[in-house]
């Protein structure tokens, strides 16, 4: 006996609804990856909507300084309290978007910018605003000191209140003042900086030179009151080490150094012509009156100066004399008789040229 029964091939309506809802699922996981790994693009599209920006770029610009250790949120902070940006979350959010680095420094930016332009100026070092000064060699503290008062805006009295509180330098104990110390080179001052932390950057330039030339702290004061007389005395780059080597032989027999230089230093003068009222001055930078070296610096020395008190030529002189100061001809000498006949002959370039002081 045969059955009628035939099995249905049509799915039935539950066997449907299960393989909707599986499609279904597998989409919306499928939605989902794409979503995952879009994330930042998706985040980015959304915000356009929510974002609260200044389109375009005001003519006024200011002055904007990103401190050292500033976080993101505080520059995103600042930067909306002052009107470069409009919207503190927008800010703050396009910052932590970039992660950028922000170089601690003072900006030109303008107003009414959006985060984005925002953040391509505070992150580019060439944007930033500096003070530009060059200190050249052989100059002396209390000159240094009005050069710096002319670039910067801040006034020589600040300068000079700084500069008299020695403790906060780190100098060694014989240092009279910060004569010496500042290093004589082109410096770039960022615009927020005040005078003490002008002249902390300068004496750390001239620690770093110093330790360029493996000097020991203990060594520091001796080396940069020798330095400071090579600096002012010579004139021709051969020169300085030929100086340095008379001012040693001197030293090493106990004689005086009778530099004219460190006689004019001590009656405040910057004259190359010393009277016998200076020569017999009795200050403790009268190397004609004192053997030894002076009590301390008497310029700043650069680095030339540096390498030759270090490395002094060999030679026997005891005497120079620059006969020309144009050219800086100088004439070294073993003998006094010697240094004589130099003195004759600088004395009739003198006389055929009028004016000369330094």
């Amino acid at each position: 006996m045969t059955s009628n029964f035939q099995p249905s091939l049509k799915p039935s309506r539950n066997s449907k609804l299960v393989r909707r809802l599986l499609a279904l699922a597998l989409l919306g996981a499928v939605i989902a990856g794409v979503g995952y790994f879009n994330r930042a693009p998706i985040r980015s599209f959304i915000n356009t909507f929510s974002e609260d920006e200044y389109k375009g770029e005001s003519d006024t610009s200011i002055e904007f300084t990103v401190a050292k250790g500033e976080t993101g949120a505080t520059v995103a902070k600042h930067l909306v309290e002052v009107g470069v940006t409009k919207d503190y979350a927008t800010t703050l959010r396009h910052i932590v978007a970039a992660n950028p680095t922000f170089f601690p420094g003072t900006y030109s930016i303008p107003l009414k910018i959006s985060s984005d332009r925002a953040i391509e100026i505070l992150t580019d070092p060439t944007n930033m605003q500096s003070n530009k000064v060059t200190i050249p060699e052989g100059l002396r503290v209390k000159d240094i000191l009005v050069k710096l008062s002319k670039v910067t805006g801040i006034s020589v009295e600040k300068f000079q209140e700084q500069a008299d509180n020695l403790s906060q330098f780190d100098l060694p104990k014989l240092a009279p003042s910060l004569e010496g110390y500042l290093f004589p080179a082109t410096y770039s001052f960022d615009k927020s900086l005040d005078a003490k932390g002008i002249l902390k950057i300068m004496v750390n330039r001239m620690k770093q030179e110093l330790a360029s030339f493996g000097i020991e702290k203990k060594d520091w004061h001796e080396t940069l009151t020798f330095a400071s007389i090579v600096q002012r005395e010579a004139r021709i780059t051969e020169d300085f080490f030929k100086v340095s080597r008379v001012f040693r032989n001197r030293l090493e027999i106990n004689m005086a150094l009778q530099s004219c230089a460190t006689a004019s230093y001590g009656v405040g003068s910057f004259s190359i012509i010393v009277t016998n009222e200076i020569l017999n001055d009795d200050n403790p930078y009268n190397t004609y009156k004192y053997t030894g070296l002076p009590l301390g610096p008497i310029a700043a020395p650069g680095s030339l100066a540096l390498d030759a008190t270090l490395h002094p030529t060999d030679g026997s002189w005891f005497y120079f004399v620059t006969w020309n100061l144009e050219t800086g001809e100088t004439i070294f000498s073993n003998t006094y008789a010697e240094h004589q006949a130099g003195i004759v002959k600088w004395d009739k370039w003198m006389a055929e040229n009028p004016g000369w002081d330094e």
